[in-house]
């Protein structure tokens, strides 16, 4: 499952970076998911991991979205 870890963080970083008509709380909480999800697949198994990874990193990700994309004009 680690073989997957980094594509996962590469698409999910490009797609929040990419996101135009994006806020930075829901481009916070598409790149927060997909780190969290790839990071609980790894550490608490396939399914149950991913899943509860996906969701704590996409409610980190809302809360941190406006920290990290600062330039962003829809804050």
């Amino acid at each position: 499952m680690t073989r997957l870890l980094a594509p996962t963080l590469a698409f999910s970083l490009l797609l929040a970076g990419c996101g135009g008509g994006l806020s930075a709380r829901e481009k916070g909480a598409i790149a927060g998911g997909g780190i969290g999800a790839a990071t609980g697949a790894i550490i608490g198994g396939d399914a149950t991991g991913a899943v509860v990874g996906g969701a704590v990193g996409a409610a980190g990700g809302v809360l941190v979205g406006p920290s990290i994309f600062k330039d962003d004009p829809k804050k």
